[in-house]
């Protein structure tokens, strides 16, 4: 198993936001995370990622404990987050950006070739590596986030809600992205609103209300799973 968590609470304050869930993740995979807002997606990301620390369980990468790493440490072990709202900086070109995501590589020829592998996928960035990030559009400004996640070499990437707010044709791009760099050996871990486009993508998924899994199993199941279909899918 490469990533796992274990009996996870979360609490913002006295507020219990995660009440003991369980999920499981196997290399290679893409294991996408549904729920309505609130419903602690992202918050188990921020937990895998070292932002927010559990009150109790265990979140475990490659048999390590990864809750008890300061986040700069678990982006060392190999696993790093686009963020939701994507957090660009705007005054910093692409390429700028880009090599932020580089600080914990000391290779050069390393960061070259994962470099020419981000403009490869995303051949936009590359047309605008000189210009300032807070002029692309929010497609672009996406893609960028993701880049800049994808230069730290990672195991598992992480993407939070990578499709908000875009148009129909540019979360086609994205997820045909997304695909790719699964292939490419990355296992994904996705939170994403646009349920149905992310069971297609995914192998497996989960489902989340308020703060528990209430479904778990192969992508293709919950596709079809009448609750699935009520709550998120529109009922078709």
């Amino acid at each position: 198993m490469l990533l796992e968590i274990k009996d996870l609470h979360v609490k913002y304050g006295n507020v219990e936001v995660l009440h003991g869930i369980n999920l499981e993740v196997d290399e290679g995979e893409i294991v996408t995370i549904l729920g309505a807002n609130g419903a602690g997606k992202s918050t188990t990301l921020l937990s895998i990622s070292g932002l927010v620390k559990p009150s109790q369980g265990e979140v475990l990468f490659e048999g390590k404990a990864l809750h008890k790493l300061p986040a700069h440490q678990v982006v060392k072990a190999r696993i790093s987050q686009s963020p939701e709202g994507r957090r660009v900086f705007g005054t910093l070109t692409v390429q700028e950006n880009i090599d932020l995501g580089a600080y914990t590589i000391k290779d050069k020829e390393k960061i070259a070739g994962t470099r020419k592998w981000i403009y490869e996928l995303f051949p936009r960035l590359e047309e605008r590596q000189h210009q300032l990030a807070g002029t692309l559009s929010g497609g672009e400004q996406q893609m960028l986030a993701i880049g800049r996640a994808l230069m730290s070499d990672p195991k598992v990437l992480l993407l939070d809600e990578p499709s908000l707010g875009l148009a129909p044709l540019l979360v086609k791009a994205i997820f045909q992205t997304i695909r790719e760099i699964n292939a490419a050996g990355v296992t994904v871990v996705l939170v994403e609103q646009n349920a149905k486009a992310a069971l297609r993508l995914a192998h497996r998924g989960y489902v989340l209300e308020v703060g528990n899994v209430i479904l778990s199993g192969p992508a293709g199941d919950l596709l079809t799973n009448p609750e699935v279909l009520d709550a998120y899918l529109g009922g078709t």
